[in-house]
């Protein structure tokens, strides 16, 4: 008993002197013991909080970093996949004959002949010098396509006169109707799209015989499909969605030659008419940055539609029209105050301006930059983009004697 009375005064003892050293100190330190706490507390709150600010700024670092680079990878990794040939076709079909002498009995007695197929067709048939062959011509590729197998069987056939070439060309129509439709559906099948509208089916097949600044169509949007369906499984989105958004996305181009508006339009009317998926109508109406994009697969479609298109060989254009694009873009950037000189480079795919460093300082650099871009897209058509470099350069010169 008396060791336990002894251990409780020690331990009061103790405890006393505790209590005084907690109070010497916060006497010392001007705080209470609760408001050193909460200091503390505090302190800790503040360095969590700057660890935390600081890891997240790394981490966003890493992201900007890592995301360019895995856009890239990406990117290459589909086209690295897809090597297709692109075939550039042109209006004119040329049509090889056994002997010369078939030219005389194609044109008929007085070019009766002749002039019955031109009308029934609606092509030109151009027969000159040219050994062995007669050229039809046509814009309306579909047309052309007809005109030429009839052609065909009425050559290999031998007799020709207007009422035969009549049959002969309504049975080349039938022919390229089906075809139409087989073509559509394999391509359909082929992008691993289903469930399309018959006439849906029916403008993919006519893309066959569409081309947009020498490249096809149908290859081009096939092309687009299995681009778009591979970013699109890399990022981990939909698909199948991805494949019909890009397979549909110039549709409309099978059909401005018969109807008022842009292809965008009327790529739009007929997704619409024939009850496609709003994010493919979204895909269609997008992918020229016409409407805002919707969801990241008509993001993709606009990728893959940039990479088909802009890929070196892949389009050829006119010898005129690319003059004609050159002198358009010289002319815009010339137009601007300050501009000394102006040359369009790598095929009209970069313009190089030189400004007067007296009357173009350089923040004005950047907004006439900005205006040069915005009005080439306005008044020019051009396929992929064209980069526009501003040059400001200050020399002084003096001489030695």
């Amino acid at each position: 008993e008396k060791r336990a009375e002894k251990l409780g005064a020690r331990e009061n003892e103790l405890e006393k002197m505790v209590a005084e050293e907690r109070h010497r100190l916060e006497q010392l330190a001007g705080l209470s013991a609760q408001d050193a706490k909460n200091e503390l507390i505090h302190r800790l709150e503040e360095e969590a909080h700057a660890d935390a600010a600081n890891k997240l700024r790394e981490i966003r670092e890493t992201a900007k970093r890592s995301a360019d680079r895995e856009a890239k990878k990406i990117i290459s990794l589909a086209i690295q996949r897809i090597a297709a040939e692109q075939t550039a076709e042109t209006t004119v079909a040329a049509v090889a004959l056994p002997n010369d002498e078939m030219k005389g009995r194609i044109i008929g007695r007085e070019g009766r002949n002749i002039r019955a197929f031109e009308l029934a067709t609606g092509v030109d048939v151009i027969i000159d010098d040219t050994p062995d062959t007669v050229v039809v011509s046509c814009f309306e590729p579909v047309r052309r396509e007809v005109a030429r197998l009839a052609l065909e069987k009425l050559v290999a056939d031998g007799r020709i006169h207007p009422g035969r070439i009549e049959e002969v060309v309504n049975k080349s129509k039938q022919e390229v109707d089906v075809a139409i439709v087989e073509t559509g559906e394999r391509a359909a099948y082929e992008s691993g799209v289903h469930g399309l509208h018959q006439e849906l089916i029916r403008l993919i097949g006519r893309m066959r015989w569409r081309t947009s600044y020498g490249q096809n169509i149908l290859n081009h949007s096939k092309e687009c499909a299995w681009l778009a369906g591979i970013m699109a499984a890399e990022l981990g989105l939909d698909v199948a969605m991805a494949r019909r958004g890009a397979l549909l996305h110039d549709i409309g181009k099978v059909l401005t030659h018969e109807h008022e508006g842009t292809h965008v339009q009327l790529g739009v009317e007929m997704a619409t008419k024939y009850g496609e998926h709003p994010l493919v109508i979204n895909c269609i109406a997008a992918h020229h940055d016409d409407v805002p994009h919707e969801s990241e697969i008509s993001v993709l479609v606009q990728a893959a539609d940039a990479i088909s298109g802009s890929r070196p060989g892949a389009r050829r254009e006119a010898f005129e029209t690319y003059v004609k694009r050159l002198e358009g873009l010289e002319k815009i950037a010339s137009s601007y105050r300050g501009v000394e000189k102006v040359f369009a480079i790598q095929a009209g795919r970069e313009v190089r301006v030189i400004v007067t460093p007296d009357e173009v300082d350089d923040a004005r650099m950047t907004s006439l930059s900005e205006e040069i871009a915005r009005r080439v897209e306005t008044e020019l058509q051009y396929p992929g983009q064209i980069k526009i470099v501003l040059i400001r350069e200050t020399r002084a010169v003096d001489f030695a004697r």
